[in-house]
């Protein structure tokens, strides 16, 4: 799990480098989603192939596979080979974060369950405090491409580790593995969120506007025929009926729409309203690194003693709302120890939401369709954030568009790709003059993008009333 977070925040004060050095700005949305669509389409894989066979096998595949991308990453020699490389990063990402979670599921009581996960967000602070922070030092001092090689040692101890002392679960009964349910779910989940990215980067009907949702239609409406008759559905239908289990993937889908899909444009925003180089500006995502963990430890304890959760992930939903209405008003003016006080109740507002809704749905799983029920909460979210940066990146071409065009004209004409085009490098080449109009101009011009993230979390902050108050059970149902 800590190689999946350290690689989901690594390469996020890489990012701007990356952009300047291989071109491409436009692209630079889908090297985030193309990790993200791949961990989602093979999410149901891990989770029900480990509720069948054990955990071992699944996570020594999803090691390898992460590193095979990882190294094929810090080769890449364009933004198109290495959204490739991405892709098969995030089959192999995918799982390690479903496994990792599934494991603790399986292991605990539920209101122990509830502080292990909460433990698990230490794992996930040091990768989110590594990440940004080490990302940003590497960058400076080797390259950007060092972000992703830095994963082959640790890859390969950790394979060890794994080959060494993980006991293999002894086959106890011969499964028929669904995989036409699991491909075809695949299909849909890519067709629908690439046509989204799609429709949202380039709004002309083409052959891939009208294509793309008929196929993604069809692939889900197969898939759900598939699972009705399936003897091992890869996503057993009957979990749908549980009002948690629906209440918990849909807003799962809206936070990752805004955590994970904003996490990208939200480091290249605020690298550009500080001016702050790679490293430093990782320094900045530390408050919320630790406010997460401390968050999400208190929360473990809160639910293990009271067996409640509900308004936990409620008050998160609602703190996220807030601030990204704050986020709207930022520019470069704005002091850093300010913003640093936003990531850190930031940093609140995910501990009380993240691993609440994890353990809500795994709660109201019967223990034999923990894997299946922990891979929809995680596919959920990789999915809202494939979404996310497609939709944040939308709105953000257009705000800023709008903005390049209320420039008076000799200022535009020294942003020769506009303000949508601009990196910091890049701003950093403007005379004085005209980069302080720019940044104005580019703050108000990304404040839309934070307005529909605001909107988004108030959403799921509504849906969340709905969940039931139910107690968490002292023993897991069968």
């Amino acid at each position: 799990m800590f190689m999946a977070v350290l690689d989901m925040n690594i390469v996020v004060t890489a990012m701007p480098t990356i952009a300047h050095d291989l071109g491409d700005v436009s692209l630079l949305g889908w090297v985030g989603a193309a990790y993200l669509l791949s961990s989602a389409a093979v999410s149901p894989f891990y989770g029900k192939l480990g509720d069948m066979y054990g955990r071992k096998s699944i996570v020594v595949f999803a090691v390898a596979a992460f590193l095979a991308g990882s190294l094929l990453c810090g080769l890449a020699w364009s933004m198109p080979s290495l959204i490739v490389a991405r892709v098969l990063q995030g089959i192999g990402g995918g799982g390690l974060m479903v496994s990792a979670f599934a494991m603790i599921g399986e292991l605990f009581e539920p209101r122990e369950r509830a502080k292990y996960q909460g433990y698990s967000s230490i794992v996930f602070t040091v990768g989110t405090v590594v990440g940004p922070v080490g990302g940003g030092y590497l960058t400076d001092l080797f390259g950007w491409r060092s972000v992703f090689l830095v994963n082959m040692p640790i890859g390969v101890v950790v394979l060890a580790a794994i080959w060494l002392f993980m006991q293999r679960k002894p086959a106890t009964a011969h499964h028929k593995v669904d995989i036409l349910g699991g491909v075809l779910l695949a299909i849909g989940t890519v067709a629908i969120v690439y046509w989204s990215n799609h429709v949202l980067e380039a709004p002309v009907l083409d052959q891939w506007t009208i294509a793309l949702p008929i196929i993604g239609i069809a692939a889900i409406v197969g898939f759900i025929l598939v699972e009705r008759r399936a003897a091992e559905p890869i996503v057993p239908l009957r979990l749908f009926a549980n009002r948690t289990i629906s209440i918990v993937v849909i807003a799962s889908t809206l936070s990752g729409m805004v955590t994970l899909g904003l996490y990208f444009y939200f480091a290249l925003f605020m690298q550009m309203i500080t001016q702050l180089a790679p490293g430093p500006l990782g320094l900045l995502f530390l408050p919320m690194s630790v406010a997460v963990a401390v968050t999400s430890v208190a929360a473990g304890w809160l639910m293990a003693a009271t067996g409640r959760y509900k308004w936990l992930p409620v008050i998160g939903m609602a703190l996220g709302a807030m601030l990204m209405l704050g986020y709207a008003v930022m520019d470069d003016h704005t002091p850093l120890w300010l913003i640093g006080l936003t990531y850190l109740v930031f940093g609140v507002s995910m501990g009380l939401s993240m691993q609440t809704l994890l353990v809500a749905i795994q709660t109201a799983a019967p223990l034999k369709d923990i894997g299946a029920a922990t891979a929809l909460s995680t596919q959920a979210r990789t999915i809202g954030a494939s979404l996310g940066l497609g939709i944040n990146g939308g709105v953000m071409a257009l705000g800023l568009g709008n903005a390049t065009a209320a420039l008076p004209a000799s200022v535009a004409s020294a942003i020769p790709g506009g303000l949508a085009g601009l990196t910091p490098k890049g701003l950093e080449a403007l005379p004085d003059s005209v980069r302080e109009l720019a940044l104005n101009a580019y703050a108000h011009g990304f404040a839309p993008t934070y307005w529909v993230a605001g909107a988004l979390y108030l959403a799921a902050t509504l849906l969340l009333l709905f969940l039931p108050n139910n107690q968490i059970p002292k023993h897991q149902s069968r």
